[in-house]
């Protein structure tokens, strides 16, 4: 028998007057999975949680996020989420523990108290005052939070803003063991990296519309991914994209009797492929715009 998605999301609409924030978004996200929702600031992509958090109406489309409608979903519904947003407005006179504690109370199973505040390193400030805590150690507690009731599906929305790399990838680690244990995971963030550390696939959301799905070794095809050789000659930088670099490479060798100044072979990362697929969408509305102002 197959388990249905955990979330599943058909022709998703925001509509604000003529503004379209969401305009016909579909995706599935499958139990265990970690799905990355990448885009550019304004693109939709916090509308579009938001919609799946029940914080939101939609205009029209269809969303399932475990079993459940979010317009209609109740207490016992909210209690099988995570969610951590990209920005809190918790009370800060009280403790680290006491916060976590309270919020524990909440959930029918939750984490161990300590147990997530040393996961998301405060254990030494458990006693501290929220109110006294950094900007980046008040995030480690938004994210405690989003966590301590084990949830079915976590929303993560930009949850490392304000971390340190040391910080970063302990919550990568973090991440990892919710993984592990089958929590599936939405994810947004403007880390490339940390989404191709983390995720199994992304859609690059941009203008409101989905313009790619796919997982994260395969987005944007096989095109975008083609290495690329630079080099340096008499006649300035070269480059040259081709799915043979150690044949060119041996060329270059061939034709000079010496390794080319400056030489490099370097394989598209996600963020490569990311900016170049955001780049020619707004190039193809910008065009459809200029066509439509013509006609």
């Amino acid at each position: 028998m197959t388990t249905p998605p955990h979330v599943s999301v058909r022709d998703l609409r925001k509509q604000y007057g003529d503004f379209a924030a969401v305009d016909g978004v579909s995706f599935d996200i499958q139990p265990g999975e970690t799905f990355a929702l990448l885009g550019p600031n304004g693109a939709g992509k916090s509308t579009t949680i938001e919609i799946l958090e029940g914080y939101r109406d939609r205009t029209s489309g269809e969303a399932s996020v475990l079993g459940v409608d979010p317009q209609r979903g109740g207490l016992e519904w909210k209690a099988r989420l995570g969610i951590v947003l990209q920005s809190t407005g918790e009370s800060g006179n009280v403790t680290v523990r006491e916060q976590l504690a309270h919020f524990a109370g909440f959930y029918p199973n939750p984490r161990d108290v300590d147990e997530v505040i040393a996961a998301v390193g405060l254990t030494e400030k458990a006693k501290s005052r929220i109110k006294s805590l950094s900007g980046g150690q008040r995030r480690r507690v938004d994210v405690a939070l989003g966590v301590i009731g084990r949830p079915e599906l976590l929303f993560l929305d930009e949850p490392t803003t304000g971390f340190d790399p040391e910080a970063r990838r302990e919550f990568w680690e973090l991440i990892r063991s919710l993984k592990r244990e089958g929590t599936t995971i939405l994810l947004t963030t403007h880390y490339l990296d940390e989404a191709a550390q983390l995720g199994d696939r992304a859609g690059v959301i941009a203008g409101g519309r989905l313009i790619e799905i796919g997982t994260i070794d395969e987005i944007g095809g096989a095109d975008a991914r083609t290495p690329v050789v630079r080099w340096r000659d008499q006649n300035g930088l070269q480059e040259e994209r081709t799915t043979e670099p150690a044949s060119l490479v041996a060329g270059l060798f061939a034709a000079t009797g010496t390794e080319p100044d400056g030489l490099e072979v370097r394989r598209p990362s996600l963020e490569d492929v990311y900016l170049a697929l955001v780049a020619a969408h707004t190039t193809e509305e910008t065009t459809l715009e200029q066509l439509e102002r013509s006609l």
